[in-house]
């Protein structure tokens, strides 16, 4: 096999959870065009007709979108159930779902805290666990989690989110730690600071973008296609010797 072969993802099956926008919308047409069927599923996801369905077909590969509202536990439970029952087994997660709410932490409220966890770590684990298992049974899978620049740092009047991104980075390590010798994958991309709905408020402060892009070596923002060819890398047999990483895609904002 070649390398370049390597990368391919043709006759893999792919699920993207947070699919519609931002990054989950990239990864997906990552994926797509390196060869893989796709599931998508995301709060709003219509499930025929949106436009993510649109652009994976035309690439020649198939979708099937679902609606879940992972803030939900019995939804999240019930929309595996409903994936594994519409689908052949998936060879390809990536645990992308995730939401923010910001409030200074002396005022932050119990239900954003409980929200945000549920959303960003308790139903990554759960699908990880639920999809992973059949991985381990069979032998082989890839599961790649979306962490964060959180992962390492507390940030600003996010506390949930931050506990939520560093957890991710702990739950990469921890299922790799179980799963790398059962040909199972289990990685992580953190992405640094990106343009999409999530920081729209840190694009719009302009003391806090000032901060931030004086501290980036690339002298940019990100954008969701900037995850892409990394997106592959972790989801291709290119990196089958790859466990337990946290890729960072971040301008070089660790390198300072």
């Amino acid at each position: 096999m070649s390398i370049l072969d390597k990368f391919s993802l043709e006759g893999k099956l792919a699920l993207v959870t947070g699919c519609k926008h931002g990054i989950g919308k990239a990864m997906t047409m990552a994926l797509a065009e390196a060869g893989a069927d796709i599931i998508g599923v995301s709060l709003t996801l219509e499930e025929s007709g949106s436009d993510i369905e649109k652009d994976v077909k035309a690439l020649g590969h198939s979708f099937h979108g679902y609606q879940c509202d992972f803030s939900k536990r019995d939804a999240t439970k019930r929309f595996i159930n409903r994936v594994k029952a519409d689908n052949p087994p998936i060879d390809i997660l990536f645990s992308n779902a995730g939401t923010v709410l910001r409030s200074p932490a002396v005022e932050y409220p119990d239900d954003y805290w409980n929200t945000i966890i549920e959303i960003n770590l308790n139903s990554h684990f759960i699908l990880s666990r639920e999809f992973g298992r059949d991985m381990v049974a069979r032998g082989s899978g890839k599961i790649v989690f979306t962490a964060s620049m959180l992962t390492y740092s507390g940030g600003i009047t996010v506390p949930s989110y931050a506990a939520s991104k560093g957890g991710i980075g702990q739950l990469t390590k921890a299922l790799a730690n179980e799963w790398a010798a059962h040909g199972v994958n289990v990685n992580a991309i953190a992405p640094g600071y990106i343009e999409t709905r999530n920081t729209a408020p840190l694009q719009g402060d302009p003391v806090r973008s000032k901060t931030i892009l004086d501290r980036l070596p690339a002298g940019r923002w990100g954008v969701p296609d900037d995850l892409k060819g990394t997106a592959v890398f972790l989801a291709s047999a290119a990196s089958d010797y790859l466990h337990g990483t946290i890729v960072n895609v971040d301008g070089g904002w660790m390198a300072r």
